[in-house]
């Protein structure tokens, strides 16, 4: 999950890398094709339907693979390594429980519901099971979310760019901002997610090495795990130690709210409901396909943590005093640190575009879920109605420009705030956990009224920000660290949602059951009770058992951890 993490608020200024031709032409490259895959992709828009969906004609594992690098943003490369340098293995609970157990909900409960209704985004769920008030409400605050998050990117992507090329701040916002408008203008959707695919496999080509030559430099496993329980010990390197209730951790939890918060709370409100995500997944070319679209991207996703994390470990152990003044290093320099050490030119190359290509997935994820919840949740529903298709194509253009200037200006302005970063933390506690409780409210329960959508959704949300801004700022209650105050926050807005939900249900009427149907538990549509198509019976196209396969080999990924 793309949780809340510890992404750079600055980076050494001597972190300035080695580059030379050889390493600008790979990053000139990759430019030219990203653009050329927009230019390809724009050929096959010809409705709103395939600018916003790709026509849900993609096979699974295309959008299984733009799925995982949607959420694979270099906010989270960098900031789960820095995660890693400071609280060791303990990352390893953002992967195996803050992912994919919600992944494999998604897909195997979720998925038949969004699919089956045939809803072209998220937020169009909810005015189907609930109200219009709902509906709006969940498009405001998804929108005002995306276009944050996505300046949020551009921003980290510049003190990056800054730090280890030398181009100024505004250079690299500019150019970064250009390119992503450039081709999903263009190819919409498409080229979004085509984009994805490329920048999956640039990212893991950036990663690899780093991690490959930073373990060979540390001196093994063995050697790395003997340096760090020296220096920080032997909890270090295990998954829960100290995790006990009462006991101190520098990360601020326990085994309970890590469980509760992070894996139920933040990571089920996260993955299940975050439109960034599950539109690849309904740009799928069946239910079968969207159903495994989060199923195969769960499968890197239990290794990908290991790319991230045992950076993060090989700083902490070359680099004793990391995250001190002694050091002159923070915790998140700690990739771009072993990019300067280990790298050669060629490698170098590749592992700059890897990064850049990674802040670019996930700011064209949260652009391309912009633009299609504001068209069609906010624009075509409550403003201009009832225009021709090739109106709301040419107005998905015009505000992925709006949106992506909002972006840019977000990014600005994130550089006069030193607790930006602190924000985007907090964000998925605020908006998506409240949602989530909505979702699983009302596909569970028919009883829930339509009413109740709308005064859950504000209810959990202003919950979850007074915990934080009041309860845990202001001091009314002692938490240890900002990440546990995420937990605790999830948590309460999670039940505060759910408490209001139930109360205004029980004084308000339910919606006529026919109106449920596809909508509800136990109901179904037309769309979920499709056959599968000819050639469908081979194991890995069975949503079920890709599901349990992903749990189980999550699962099994925690034994060397946990002791």
């Amino acid at each position: 999950m793309q949780t809340p993490t510890y992404a750079p608020t600055s980076l050494a200024a001597e972190l300035r890398l080695p580059t030379n031709w050889l390493d600008y032409t790979i990053l000139a490259i990759y430019f030219v094709v990203v653009l050329g895959i927009g230019l390809a992709a724009r050929r096959s828009v010809k409705t709103s339907l395939d600018f916003f969906l790709s026509g849900r004609s993609l096979p699974a594992w295309i959008t299984g693979l733009a799925f995982i690098s949607a959420n694979l943003a270099a906010t989270e490369i960098l900031g789960m390594a820095a995660n890693s340098a400071q609280y060791g293995a303990y990352t390893v609970h953002w992967y195996w429980i803050g992912a994919i157990p919600a992944m494999v909900f998604l897909g195997l409960v979720m998925m038949p519901f969004y699919y089956g209704s045939k809803v072209r985004s998220v937020p169009e769920f909810l005015l189907l099971r609930f109200d219009k008030a709902a509906h709006l409400l969940s498009s405001a605050l998804f929108a005002f979310a995306a276009v944050l998050i996505a300046g949020v990117n551009l921003y980290a992507l510049a003190l990056v760019v800054e730090a280890l090329l030398g181009w100024p701040q505004w250079v690299a916002i500019v150019v970064a901002g250009a390119l992503v408008l450039g081709y999903i203008t263009l190819g919409g959707l498409s080229s979004a997610i085509y984009n994805e695919v490329l920048q999956f496999f640039v990212i893991l080509a950036a990663l690899i090495p780093i991690t490959v030559l930073g373990l060979k430099k540390a001196g093994g496993w063995d050697g790395l795990t003997d340096k760090l329980t020296a220096q920080h010990g032997a909890d270090f390197t295990t998954a829960w130690g100290g995790t006990g209730i009462g006991e101190a951790n520098p990360l601020g939890a326990n085994w309970l709210t890590i469980v509760l918060g992070l894996g139920f709370v933040l990571s089920f409100g996260y993955w299940t409901t975050n439109f960034a995500e599950v539109q690849r997944a309904l740009s799928a070319k069946n239910l079968s396909a969207g159903q495994r679209t989060p199923l195969i991207a769960a499968f890197p996703k239990i290794f990908i943590v290991f790319l991230v994390m045992i950076p993060g470990l090989v700083a902490a152990a070359l680099v004793p005093n990391i995250g001190s003044e002694k050091s002159g290093l923070e915790y998140n320099d700690a990739i771009p640190y072993l990019m300067q050490e280990l790298l050669p030119n060629g490698v170098l190359g590749i592992a700059v575009t890897g990064l850049l290509a990674a802040f670019m997935a996930g700011m064209a994820a949260n652009v391309s879920s912009f633009n299609t919840v504001f068209t069609n949740d906010i624009w075509a529903k409550y403003v201009v109605r009832g225009r021709e298709d090739e109106y709301y194509v040419r107005f998905g253009r015009l505000i992925t420009v709006i949106g992506v200037c909002a972006s840019v200006g977000t990014a600005f302005l994130a550089s006069s705030f030193s607790n930006i970063m602190s924000y985007l933390q907090t964000l998925f506690s605020f908006f998506n956990v409240p949602m989530f409780v909505v979702f699983i409210v009302g596909m569970f329960w028919k009883r829930a009224s339509a009413k109740s959508g709308f005064w859950g959704l504000l209810a959990g949300t202003t919950a979850a920000m007074i915990n934080y801004f009041v309860f845990y700022k202001k001091g009314v209650i002692s938490i240890p660290s900002d990440q546990g105050a995420n937990f605790v926050s999830a948590i309460a807005g999670f039940v505060a949602g759910a408490v209001v939900m139930i109360a205004v249900s029980l004084f308000t009427k339910p919606k006529p059951a026919e109106e449920l149907q596809g909508l509800v538990y136990g109901t179904r549509s037309p769309g979920m009770s499709e056959p599968p198509a000819e050639g469908d019976d081979a194991w890995y196209r069975k949503p079920a058992l890709l599901g349990w396969g992903a749990v189980v080999l999550a699962a099994a990924c925690y034994i060397p951890f946990s002791f």
